[in-house]
């Protein structure tokens, strides 16, 4: 990396699978730009998020701390005001930070430590549901709407993405850009539900050329506790053909609808003069089921929920068209960015700068990735370890789940009960352990669950001891 400040613009999208991409080899999902950064750049093909849900991971990303660290339990638990971000440390180093779209956070604070927020935050605006382990994991009342409400035509949340992309295009054009390094986190919503996308993208995806989810015979019978628990609590019954159709399209042409946006960012830079200058990154908060496993939306650890995509490029600096096959997560990001900008950071990071991965001199990279959920849809503390070619799921109360992602891609075949992997078992369950004490976490999360829940009475003025 060179030794003066670059650019950077971080594009992040929401639940965003990469496998539904040019890059990472989907054959329907047309992504011009993103095959781009693939060929000018370096593409991650086995990056997660740290947990797969919006708020959560990205209240991990902005401060580089796995979110049992900093209390971002689920998506109605703010980050803590005095939370050092990354944000905060490129200010620190003389960079001009600045914000365009979501980063969805919550509480009064919408900023911290950006400058400015040029859009709007259309989820932070939102009241998210609490979230109390109490009442376990209830069935849906009715199966999930989000299949039926597909189709072509404009929302709210595509509005919202418009703007944000309309605002981060005048920031870059305008002559101060010149005047000191800066980095721009542009963060759209697309390709997150509504599954509703204007009709030249829906155009694109005949409903008759679109891929059917891969559920063996037999598989959602047999699937594992805590998903099942899920499925019924999000209503993700067995939908018709027709409707996993339709939602798929929407969901394809929404990543096509975002991937424009990246390209005229990308333009954009080339227009003024700064693309040699600027590291361009793309990745997402998490990943989206997309009819896998009988599932849609995210909240859990197969790889179309936890696996997001990371592609950077910086002309002439990196190598382009590589692909990094070793196992990374979004934390490593945080602490990549703090890396390239020469910055020091205040707290200590998660996660470790992928500055020698693509350069070529990690000898000894860790190799592995951790992410917990700990919101809605589970009823106690969940953890994944992603570690060489095995995932390692522990759900505390549950049997543990470990599947070799080399051999078993769609992650059908549970290792954990076969004796011939109890040891990798057992080294798995050590290290995620070691430092993540589900026990101790369970307390902490159901304090502040019923801490925010009595909050959320008196301030509606439901008083338990009323007379």
């Amino acid at each position: 990396m060179p030794a003066n400040q670059p650019n950077i613009l971080i594009i992040m999208s929401d639940e965003h699978a990469p496998m539904f991409s040019g890059p990472y080899g989907h054959p329907l999902v047309q992504t011009p730009y993103m095959d781009r950064l693939a060929e000018d750049g370096v593409t991650f093909t086995n990056a997660y998020c740290n947990s797969p849900l919006c708020m959560p991971s990205r209240m991990s990303f902005m401060t580089g701390r796995y979110i049992h660290k900093i209390g971002a339990w689920d998506n109605a638990a703010p980050l803590r005001p005095d939370a050092v971000t990354w944000a905060h440390l490129l200010r620190d180093a003389g960079y001009d930070v600045v914000l365009s779209g979501k980063q969805h956070f919550g509480g009064m604070d919408q900023l911290h430590g950006f400058r400015a927020q040029f859009a709007r935050d259309l989820h932070a605006e939102r009241k998210h549901g609490l979230t109390d382990w109490e009442n376990g994991t209830p069935p849906a009342t009715r199966p999930w709407q989000g299949l039926e409400n597909a189709r072509p035509g404009t929302t709210e949340e595509i509005e919202v993405d418009d703007l944000a992309e309309t605002e981060a295009l005048k920031y870059l054009q305008e002559p101060a850009r010149q005047e000191q390094p800066w980095a721009l986190n542009v963060s759209f919503i697309a390709p997150h539900f509504p599954l509703v996308v204007p009709q030249r993208f829906w155009d694109l995806y005949p409903l008759e050329e679109i891929d059917m989810p891969n559920i063996p015979d037999g598989h959602l019978e047999n699937q594992h506790p805590v998903y099942q628990r899920m499925r019924r609590m999000f209503g993700c019954v067995d939908f018709p053909d027709e409707l996993v159709r339709r939602a798929r399209a929407g969901y394809y042409g929404l990543i096509t609808y975002l991937d424009e946006k990246i390209g005229r960012l990308i333009q954009t830079l080339e227009e003024t003069g700064q693309l040699e200058n600027t590291v361009v990154i793309y990745t997402s908060d998490h990943g989206e089921m997309n009819g896998e496993h009988g599932m849609w939306r995210k909240s859990n650890f197969y790889e179309a929920s936890a696996r997001v995509p990371l592609q950077i490029m910086f002309p002439e600096h990196l190598s382009a068209g590589k692909r990094i096959d070793e196992i990374v997560s979004l934390v490593d990001l945080t602490a990549t960015l703090v890396d390239i900008t020469g910055t020091q950071s205040t707290t200590q990071l998660d996660g470790d700068s992928l500055i020698p991965l693509i350069q070529g001199t990690a000898s000894d990279w860790k190799d592995f990735a951790f992410s917990e959920y700990l919101a809605h849809g589970v009823k106690r503390p969940m953890a994944m370890l992603r570690k060489g070619r095995y995932k390692y799921n522990y759900s505390l109360g549950d049997l543990p789940e470990l599947y070799d992602i080399d051999e078993d891609p769609g992650e059908f075949r549970n290792l954990a009960n076969q004796p011939k992997y109890q040891e990798v078992c057992n080294e798995m369950q050590a290290q995620l352990l070691a430092e993540w004490d589900p026990v101790e976490i369970e307390k902490q999360v159901r304090e502040s669950q019923k801490a925010r829940i009595l909050i959320d009475h008196v301030t509606k003025g439901q008083w338990r001891n009323a007379v």
